[in-house]
């Protein structure tokens, strides 16, 4: 990757974090750092970091109370600062799903042209939320979510199948990968049950098709 593009990714993290610990102190001022690093879901040290940043920009205000506690009060910069950290969280987030929607809608429109009437999704995530919308607006009849180990029975609608036994007993003819942990290694397992052009993927995912000498398509 890049370093700009590295830059840019770990400055969108500690906005997150910080919008994160805003939102948290905004409702509860007196949380102790390690009840604050439980809220927002980061290690305690980070927490501790992140307070540090947030005081040296003026955002927040901090002064001890009593027994050794420490009280957060959000500056009225804070505020105006968490303000603009959810309009940027919206617009990428609006932005994520505007091209989730547009490249699955161009997936479903390559399975429906190829005449593939048995498709399944494979993998349970945000993305596989947004490629059932799009395999909706395509008039593509999804029958299942494939996610191993899974203890749900549905998702968003659809039947979950939670073992690779009872996949193949769909006789699928096209499945849509949906995996937003790890893609590449839902792809690779996939093969041993599908031939390459029945597996459907989205550039989004960053899946290499190159496996054991394969060459890249």
């Amino acid at each position: 990757m890049p370093a700009s593009e590295e830059t840019r990714d770990r400055t969108k993290l500690v906005d997150r974090a910080t919008l994160s610990l805003l939102a948290v102190l905004e409702n509860d001022e007196q949380l102790t750092q390690r009840g604050l690093a439980s809220r927002i879901g980061v290690a305690l040290g980070l927490t501790n970091s992140l307070l540090k940043r947030a005081a040296k920009k003026g955002l927040i205000k901090i002064t001890q109370a009593p027994a050794k506690r420490f009280v957060y009060y959000i500056t009225p910069k804070g505020f105006s600062e968490k303000s603009r950290l959810i309009g940027e969280y919206l617009s990428s987030s609006l932005d994520f799903f505007r091209q989730v929607r547009e490249e699955y809608t161009v997936v479903f429109e390559d399975v429906k042209q190829h005449e593939h009437t048995r498709v399944a999704l494979f993998g349970m995530s945000e993305i596989a939320e947004i490629a059932i919308i799009s395999a909706q607006e395509t008039e593509i009849d999804v029958l299942a979510i494939v996610q191993p180990a899974s203890n749900q029975e549905q998702f968003s609608g659809l039947s979950v199948v939670s073992n690779l036994t009872a996949m193949q007993e769909l006789d699928l003819s096209a499945i849509v990968i949906t995996s937003a942990d790890a893609p590449q290694e839902a792809y690779e397992m996939l093969r041993e049950y599908f031939r390459d052009e029945q597996i459907f993927t989205v550039p989004l995912l960053h899946i290499s098709r190159r496996l054991n000498g394969d060459a890249e398509k």
